[in-house]
């Protein structure tokens, strides 16, 4: 199953698993790196189901959502719609980007980028920012770190329940470095107290820090911050999640 494929049951199950995720201290971040957000042209890489897209837009952003997954924005769609938002969610792999100097900020949050296989996918990504940003826009993404792909997710397995979602996530070691397969078992309540089943299979994918400021600059972006987990602190050897912030 590709990743693409691996994201049509869980887009129904997202939001609540996402639920502890900070994403009102991303908006901050991303206001702290373009000087606010209102009136700003934001491209959210890897939207998922719209949360983030729509905090942006609440905040007077104008957002342009992409997505691999046509499930997931089906969600996002819908979620901006309820809210009477007009938020743009196009359906693209990250790695696709292209077209004019548009945008004055973009972001890749919660890991997304860790779900391409390879550094050339990764500088395709960027490049792909790097074209489509105006000169002086920004980018802020986030990775895990591979402390958290070498130690931190092979303490699994892994499970949750809230009464209505429970899972059981065991991870193994990926082929390539820095790399983890996810298997994991869905039990989601249904009206009638039983509860459906449905497994999923996921692969992500890290590099060093030094790695992506390398590939960064190859696609033409100076470096500005690399923090991690949340902090205004440089990453340590047992941070969990690594912050950067780069320039065109």
């Amino acid at each position: 199953m590709d990743n693409k494929e691996a994201y049509t049951d869980f887009a129904l199950v997202y939001d609540e698993l996402m639920i502890d995720i900070p994403y009102d201290a991303y908006v901050d971040l991303i206001s702290l790196a373009a000087d606010g957000i209102k009136e700003k042209k934001i491209i959210d890489v890897g939207c998922g189901t719209g949360l983030l897209s729509v905090k942006l837009s609440q905040g007077g952003a104008f957002v342009t959502g992409i997505d691999l997954s046509r499930d997931m924005l089906n969600v996002a769609e819908k979620r901006a719609n309820d809210l009477s938002l007009d938020i743009d969610f196009l359906e693209k792999p990250m790695q696709a980007i292209e077209g004019e100097e548009q945008f004055d900020v973009a972001v890749i949050a919660i890991d997304s980028l860790n779900y391409l296989p390879d550094r050339e996918s990764v500088l395709d990504t960027f490049n792909g920012i790097h074209s489509v940003l105006k000169n002086g826009g920004v980018l802020v993404f986030d990775v895990h770190s591979t402390f958290k792909t070498d130690v931190i997710f092979m303490e699994g397995p892994f499970t949750f329940n809230n009464d209505r979602i429970a899972y059981i996530w065991n991870t193994e070691e990926g082929d390539e470095e820095h790399s983890v397969m996810s298997e994991l078992s869905f039990f989601v309540k249904e009206d009638s107290g039983l509860y459906r089943r449905f497994d999923e299979r996921h692969q992500q994918r890290t590099f060093h820090v030094y790695e992506y400021v390398d590939l960064l600059r190859e696609a033409g972006f100076t470096i500005e911050r690399i923090f991690a987990d949340w902090e205004d602190e440089p990453p340590h050897e047992e941070s969990e999640r690594i912050f950067f912030q780069a320039r065109k």
